[in-house]
């Protein structure tokens, strides 16, 4: 049996949904999201309950602060210590912050990994990323470089200055942005993964720099907002709004000009993933060893490195060429 709860707050535990009841044979798998409300961590929610309704006897706590801070997480992992979890799965908001914490659910026997936005290694067992860094970096830049073949200024509208994740790809991107004639990267902006605060980075990137022909953004809610302020500035294909969003949100804009193309994973299967792995891991079925493999049910197997990480699958770029084959899915 299977049972999803959402945990709205680590001191809200009054407002736990029960969506069915738990067997005392269950494993509970608590899935820790940067914040909730996000259209990419709920996507990963629904990957979650496919993975525990095919293992069955697993309940799903899909739990997250409701802004995206280091704090606030630290917050929701005490919570679930004292609720005896089997396993924490976290995209984490401070690499290095939320250690502590993790290494203390870690000695309570609670199997600990991270996914999509990584934890220093002593705070986990092992890091899923959704692609590899590389790749990733180099396609968030090589789709504003394949729209301006004359090159220009482009800006980089980020999540949180701490998100481990976003500060890798952005890392991995400039390694390699000389390869693209011509691009020039004029400013690095953070939008803390706030749609208001992320519009009037964009609004503030447009204004400050105008001469701008790309905003790359790497995060699911930059994106959606910076396409938004493009639009609303009337410079929708003047500028350029690329990066990494969900077909279902940047539909609109695709169709409007303000973005010809952008990449993800698909975050139904990243919180599959993690869910499997969380499992096989918890189960005793697999261990975080370095070169060894931990099964990811009907996606395969995940290898890892030196540094325990391993990669879930390659980044897809979406465009008006096939945007529409996705944007009811996710």
């Amino acid at each position: 049996m299977k049972k999803i709860t959402t945990l709205l707050s680590a001191v809200a535990l009054s407002s736990t949904v029960a969506l069915s009841p738990v067997q005392a044979d269950d494993m509970r798998i608590a899935i820790v999201v940067k914040a909730l409300g996000i259209g990419f961590f709920e996507a990963a929610a629904k990957g979650a309950e496919e993975a525990a309704t095919e293992l069955g006897g697993v309940e799903i706590i899909y739990t997250g602060p409701t802004d995206t801070t280091a704090e606030g997480q630290i917050e929701v992992i005490n919570s679930l210590i004292a609720q005896k979890v089997d396993a924490i799965a976290i995209s984490a908001n401070d690499q290095d912050a939320l250690v502590p914490a993790l290494k203390k659910a870690m000695s309570r026997g609670i199997t600990v990994i991270s996914w999509d936005s990584g934890v220093a290694p002593e705070g986990r067992q092992m890091h899923l990323n959704p692609s590899s860094n590389s790749l990733i970096g180099n396609m968030i830049v090589k789709m504003a470089a394949d729209q301006l073949p004359e090159g220009g200024d482009v800006a980089v509208l980020s999540a949180s200055a701490t998100a481990t994740n976003q500060n890798i790809w952005i890392e991995e991107m400039n390694k390699v942005v000389g390869n693209y004639t011509g691009i020039n990267v004029v400013a690095t902006v953070y939008g803390d993964d706030l749609s208001d605060k992320s519009y009037r980075e964009a609004q503030g990137l447009m204004a400050s720099h105008p001469d701008l022909k790309a905003i790359i953004a790497p995060s699911t809610v930059a994106i959606v907002a910076a396409s938004q302020a493009v639009s609303d500035a009337g410079r929708a294909g003047e500028v350029l709004v690329t990066g990494l969003g969900l077909p279902s949100e940047m539909a609109g804009h695709v169709e409007s000009g303000a973005s010809k193309s952008f990449a993800i994973w698909n975050p139904i299967d990243l919180g599959y993933a993690a869910t499997m792995i969380s499992y096989n891991l918890a189960k005793g079925e697999a261990t975080a060893d370095a070169g060894g493999e931990i099964g990811m049910g009907r996606l395969g197997s995940v290898t890892l490195s030196d540094t325990l990480d391993g990669a879930m699958s390659d980044p897809f770029v979406y465009d008006a060429s096939n945007i529409n084959d996705f944007k009811d899915i996710f």
